[in-house]
């Protein structure tokens, strides 16, 4: 497998090549993804740039796209869960303008999954595995004081 990791600009040379081509931009996507995998632009990237060649915009140096979505920080993604914990992945999208996909990367790195419709940490904290420890110890201290199976009759 080749080690190459290509740069933006070539990257940005290619789609203009798809385009010409009057490849689609998801279909442009797909090939990126297929050659490069993660070091492929983002499919929202793709997009952007295809709208800025359909106005003659071929400018491929490292630039802003006027409609890219906006960048945030793990802590506006964890503000918006501390304030409603069941909201939707789609939800968080609206509210923060970022594509659904980097919500829900955000989320998994931030170790969270989403249980019964909340989204909660995967892991554990400290107070959750003492608990579960003392709980462990006392259900077989629970069994020898008195069985399950223990009746009050004499047979």
């Amino acid at each position: 497998m080749s080690t190459f990791v290509p740069k933006k600009e070539h990257l940005g040379e290619v789609l203009i090549h798809y385009f010409i081509l009057k490849k689609s931009a998801a279909e442009s996507y797909r090939i990126l993804w297929e050659a490069y995998s993660e070091h492929a632009p983002s499919q929202d990237t793709c997009e952007c740039c295809f709208k800025c060649f359909k106005s003659d915009d071929f400018n491929v140096k490292d630039k802003e796209c006027p409609d890219q979505l906006e960048k945030f920080e793990d802590q506006q993604l964890q503000a918006l869960l501390d304030e409603d914990a069941c909201q939707t992945q789609k939800q968080l999208t609206e509210r923060l303008n970022i594509a659904q996909q980097t919500i829900f990367d955000h989320l998994q790195a931030m170790g969270k999954i989403l249980k019964e419709g909340k989204w909660v940490p995967h892991q554990l904290n400290e107070r959750q595995m003492k608990n579960r420890k003392v709980i462990s110890k006392m259900l077989p201290q629970r069994h020898k004081r008195k069985s399950f199976f223990a009746t009050n009759c004499d047979w």
